[in-house]
């Protein structure tokens, strides 16, 4: 590999997993400043995320397989499965667990997901249980506990309900990452994720129609956020760190990855100016140790 090639993968990991970790803040701010709830940014961006991947996958990749994943009766179920109860769940959730808390700690519980994949793993005796396995679910339990407590066991520093959406959304990921594999292994990413994106926000929309919300009465600042989510933190950050795994081996885009979690921790803190005490980032710097620990694992858990 040369080291344009390597530069380039550096380059575009580096910036998708910092784009997904300031998005969850910017979606933050954003239902801060506007009436928009999680119905409606959820719908939104699914849909518009779904078309913008689909049309990439029509402009530089192989086009036919837009159509042709839904030849297969049996692979149009998996897909149309994935849409709904994969997709849509690990946006909804996390985009939740953000509204009801804030992006740092739902960032970080939605990291929850290759511990419950390895603990589904061991249970259906497909994996040995082994010391790096403990340490996992230690640093997990640890890096949690001091998260949503900061330390004190009389009441928890972050709402429950944020804490609910958080851990769904850990648990929808770890199905998301196990569901998505046979899929994958015969058409592109883009494809699958593009469709699955435009099949959830299709869902939601049955129930909540985006015209509901009133985008209109946006401010310039709302549109820019709205923008930047849509844009960079879900098309173009999946989109960056799929194409970086062309010039860089998985377990190297795995670790890079963990900038995910610290950007959302630095600019929830330092921009939003949510308060997070010494034990809450004792509790971040677990979780973020035990994603270190498991992107170094032979076995890819990653997403």
């Amino acid at each position: 590999m040369n080291q344009t090639a390597r530069s380039k993968g550096l380059f575009l990991v580096i910036t998708g997993a910092i784009f997904w970790g300031i998005s969850g803040t910017v979606a933050k701010k954003l239902f801060q400043l506007t009436a928009i709830d999680v119905n409606g940014l959820v719908t939104v961006r699914l849909l518009i995320a779904g078309i913008l991947l689909l049309t990439a996958q029509f402009l530089f990749k192989d086009r036919s397989q837009i159509v042709g994943v839904w030849k297969s009766r049996r692979t149009a179920l998996r897909l149309t499965v994935f849409g709904l109860v994969g997709m849509l769940s690990v946006q909804y959730t996390y985009m939740a667990s953000i509204q009801h808390g804030n992006a740092a700690v739902a960032t970080l519980l939605q990291y929850l997901a290759p511990v419950m994949i390895i603990l589904y793993l061991i249970l259906l005796k497909q994996m040995v249980f082994t010391r790096k396995d403990l340490l996992t679910v230690i640093l997990a339990l640890v890096g949690c506990f001091y998260l949503l407590t900061n330390g004190s066991i009389s009441e928890f520093s972050v709402p429950s309900t944020a804490i609910v959406w958080g851990v769904l959304s850990g648990a929808a990921l770890a199905f998301y990452t196990l569901y998505a594999v046979p899929l994958l292994k015969h058409y592109d990413s883009l494809v699958i994720v593009g469709w699955a994106m435009i099949i959830g926000g299709s869902g939601l929309s049955l129930i909540h129609p985006p015209w509901q919300t009133d985008f209109k009465s946006l401010s310039i600042d709302a549109y820019l956020f709205l923008a930047f989510v849509i844009l960079f933190g879900t098309m173009i950050a999946f989109w960056f760190y799929i194409e970086s795994l062309q010039s860089l081996p998985p377990k190297e885009t795995s670790l890079l990855g963990t900038l995910e979690p610290l950007a959302a921790v630095i600019t929830t803190v330092f921009w939003l100016k949510e308060p997070f005490g010494f034990f809450q980032w004792l509790g971040t710097a677990c979780i973020i140790r035990l994603i270190l620990v498991l992107a170094l694992n032979k076995r890819p858990l990653s997403r």
